[in-house]
């Protein structure tokens, strides 16, 4: 059996500090209109790790950031790395009282805050807390470094030794957090050359931004920060700054070939426009291509699991109408589909996603059960439904408890926003299963209307009805909203949504209109059909 905890080459941090070496007075970032070159990156890098030394940082620590999308952030999880400490790149949960119970399970030793992040701190963390960027605190660490020396340090890291802990999305509850060694996680970010990608990472520095970065700057291209995901925003950053590579979340990808800005925008410069994350049904597809082009990757994986699988052009666009086409399975990577029976699937059959490399995480930092339930035996149980087809592509038609058997039929997310998507007056749709069965209801479908348009809630439930039969339709709960919530990862935000929808009237079909800033109900009308 393979070993997959085994890797050849330096670890991650040694070929990151090399190839910044190489690109001394060439820039390698570039936030807020400027230029870091990779000697600058590099300087900071080994001025942090000796201010995070004074404090006592090493191997064995762990250090978590409530941090922005900016150099600084890049520059201290890389020093504490190179120190042979594990970093956390900690997540903007809506809840407090979701950080306190993240922080209690994690323990890290220093939580390293930013202005921008201080109000995320919640009360009584016991953990010693630096601030980056404000007040006057003798612990703050960009002071503390700027007095340090810019001298090249050794690594400290060891394969073995525990490097990353990855937060998930968190959009069911308190994130999970997956464990990667050195080893593990130095070969899951080995990249080809490309000395002249320019990759946007627009979001907060998550599992996959964090990926992004780390490979982009391996392999010699540059990335461009910037603060937050804004779809006008991102168009104007394509065109200024020639963005070559970007990546979005499902909504967010539609959400930007849908803003008026993508028609008269140059965003000539685009080779790849990677989407995952999220469902993605083919009438959207087919639009989002008709927008920027032939340069559309869908991407399958998890943050436990790596990446499984790409569409990629040429493939995608003669893929597109099936709207469960995730690609063909990554080399390296083992897929299995096991049926309801526990028994493995043949071709083209239905069952649950198991997968295997050395991308897939070596289980959950201090959940014991849950860990045993998601990984077994080196393989990582997705929690998605799916099958391979006869080429070998993979098929993914989502999340397991989204999915359901009616009258002998799989219906899934994706087949119901494909459906509502064909009505004119609808510009999105997100389906999934509620948690709490949502008044008896399988799946609460929201749709999102074009600008200036209005969503017929009655006339959504009837192409359902139409489409799939009274039996399955009447499972359907729809809800008419101005727009889908989000994480700030950009999937669609279910807790946010279930808040709201608590003391909603329990009609089949209703109107909500969301505070996206603060996900309050400012308006709600009950319609029955």
């Amino acid at each position: 059996m393979t070993n997959y905890s085994e890797t050849t080459g330096p670890l991650y941090v040694d070929a990151l500090l090399d190839q910044l070496g190489i690109r001394s007075d060439r820039p390698v970032l570039r936030y807020l209109h400027t230029d870091v070159t990779g000697g600058a990156l590099r300087r900071s890098i080994f001025r942090y790790a000796r201010a995070l030394e004074a404090l006592g940082i090493g191997r064995g620590s762990v250090v978590a950031l409530l941090a922005p999308n900016c150099p600084d952030a890049l520059a201290i999880r890389y020093s504490a790395n190179l120190l042979g400490a594990t970093t956390l790149f900690m997540p903007a949960l809506a809840k407090r009282d979701q950080h306190s119970t993240l922080l209690a399970r994690i323990q890290p030793t220093l939580l390293i805050v930013f202005g921008e992040t201080v109000h995320l701190v919640p009360e009584g963390v016991t953990a010693l807390v630096v601030p980056v960027g404000f007040g006057a605190d003798t612990l703050r660490l960009d002071r503390l470094a700027a007095e340090r020396s810019d001298r090249p340090l050794r690594s400290r890291s060891m394969p073995d030794d525990l490097a990353v802990i990855v937060s998930s999305g968190g959009t069911t509850g308190v994130p999970k957090c997956s464990r990667r060694s050195f080893a593990a996680y130095s070969a899951m970010i080995r990249a080809e050359r490309a000395e002249d990608k320019r990759q946007l990472v627009n979001g907060a520095l998550a599992y996959i931004s964090q990926v992004l970065v780390d490979s982009t700057l391996i392999g010699g291209g540059t990335v461009v920060l910037d603060r937050q995901y804004e779809p006008a925003a991102t168009l104007a950053m394509i065109e200024s700054e020639r963005i070559t590579d970007l990546l979005l979340v499902e909504p967010q990808l539609f959400e930007t070939m849908d803003h008026p800005d993508a028609r008269w925008r140059d965003l000539s410069s685009l080779r790849s426009i990677a989407h995952i994350g999220g469902s993605a049904p083919a009438v959207l597809r087919q639009r989002a291509i008709s927008r920027f082009g032939p340069v559309l990757k869908h991407m399958y994986g998890a943050s436990e699991a790596g990446l499984v699988s790409v569409l990629a052009p040429p493939g995608y666009e003669a893929t597109v109408n099936m709207a469960s086409g995730a690609g063909r399975i990554v080399d390296g990577v083992e897929v299995r589909i096991r049926r309801l029976d526990e028994r493995f699937a043949g071709v083209g059959e239905i069952g649950n996603i198991e997968v295997r490399s050395c991308c897939v995480a070596q289980g959950y930092y201090r959940q014991p059960e849950a860990e045993s339930r998601k990984f077994r035996n080196g393989w990582c149980r997705m929690g998605d439904t799916g099958f391979i087809d006869e080429d070998g592509h993979l098929h993914v038609l989502g999340r397991a408890s989204d999915v359901a058997v009616i009258d002998g039929v799989y219906i899934s997310p994706t087949r119901i926003e494909e459906i509502l998507c064909w009505l004119p007056d609808v510009r999105y749709a997100a389906a999934y299963a509620p948690g709490n069965g949502s008044a008896g209801y399988t799946w609460n479908a929201l749709v999102e209307p074009w600008p200036g348009r209005h969503v017929q809630v009655a006339r959504c439930a009837s192409i359902l009805e139409a489409v799939f039969g009274i039996s399955i339709s009447n499972r359907v709960r729809i809800i008419a909203v101005d727009r889908v919530p989000q994480t700030e990862q950009g999937k669609v935000d279910r807790m946010a949504i279930e808040a709201l929808l608590q003391d909603e009237p329990r009609n089949r079909t209703s109107r909500i209109e969301f505070d996206m800033e603060s996900h309050r109900q400012s308006n709600v009308v009950g319609v029955s059909v």
